[in-house]
């Protein structure tokens, strides 16, 4: 980020949600702070089921706890800031601040999706070639596809991160976005390599996220005809059980992406993009924990087993 140094910005103005009419800024506030808080204790909740629960302790759940980290860093690195400007007057951000949460918000954000990757993999293994699981899926390869979901996330927040502060921000510094996202900020940057830089950071943000989308659509498209020969209706519906969560996930998570960064070019609202975005950042991880716990019967069972008996074991 060395380029940073040539810039005449010195910080930037997040407008977020200024558009918005004052009063209602409170309620959408209590709003996104509950929805915030509901996502850190689902997450929680899963990893600490997990975490007592031994029958859990399986690549399944063990991917499904790196997930719920990941996902509590990446709404930690966007909605605080979010919170805090919603009532406060003053919107600024320093241009190294800005850096951080980028840098934050888009390691965490690829390591999900690398993470969503795995498990259907995981899934792909357990129900096409189930002989052959315990030692594809052993412990120590669990261990080591984590940990390159991980540093795949950082390679990734580091490329963009570099590749967008590298660029001369000449003003003007306002930000049309609640934060330090890659299309307003290109906006306001100048020189003749603007246009070189995005189409570089988009084309590899786009070609990693449709690779995992389509490695994930080929698992499933193996699993799919693997369930379709099991000749008992209940053991077809036992193994995709097994997938409902995870594919719901997918869904809800390429489904909002694409309808925010897939739209057609339109009027600009600033207020219709502001709500949109709101879908992927605060929707989306708010409804990943209540689908893993309510579409998957063993770990909603596990859930009330591990917080019954905590409850029974304090009366």
């Amino acid at each position: 980020m060395q380029g940073s140094n040539s810039s005449s910005v010195s910080e930037f103005i997040l407008l977020g949600f200024s558009a918005f009419p004052h009063q209602l800024l409170p309620a959408l506030y209590l709003l996104f702070l509950m929805m915030y808080l509901f996502t850190l204790l689902g997450n929680l909740l899963i990893m600490a089921t997990v975490w007592h629960q031994r029958s859990l302790h399986v690549p399944m759940y063990l991917f499904l706890c790196a997930l719920s980290i990941s996902e509590i860093l990446y709404t930690f690195a966007i909605i605080q800031r979010m919170l805090t400007d919603l009532l406060s007057t003053q919107h600024s951000i320093a241009l190294l601040a800005c850096a951080s949460q980028m840098f934050f918000t888009f390691t965490f954000g690829f390591t999900h999706s690398f993470l969503l990757t795995i498990m259907g993999y995981d899934r792909y293994l357990a129900i096409c070639h189930p002989l052959r699981y315990s030692v594809l899926m052993s412990p120590r390869g669990c261990g080591c596809l984590v940990a390159w979901s991980w540093v795949g996330g950082l390679v990734m927040g580091l490329v963009v991160t570099t590749a967008i502060f590298h660029l001369t921000f000449c003003g003007p510094n306002e930000v049309h976005h609640f934060f330090c996202h890659i299309p307003p900020l290109l906006e306001l940057a100048c020189g003749g390599n603007v246009s070189a830089v995005a189409m570089g950071v988009g084309l590899v943000c786009i070609t990693d996220l449709l690779g995992c989308f389509v490695l994930i659509l080929l698992s499933y498209a193996y699993i799919v005809a693997t369930i379709l020969r099991i000749p008992s209706a209940e053991g077809r519906h036992k193994a995709f059980s097994t997938c409902a969560s995870h594919l719901t996930v997918v869904v809800v998570h390429y489904g909002f992406a694409s309808i925010i960064y897939l739209k057609p070019k339109g009027p600009a609202s600033p207020e219709g993009d502001t709500l949109m975005a709101t879908t992927y950042t605060i929707l989306t991880p708010f409804l990943s924990p209540i689908i893993f716990s309510l579409r998957n019967k063993e770990l909603k069972m596990a859930m009330k087993r591990t917080f019954l008996s905590e409850l029974c074991g304090e009366v």
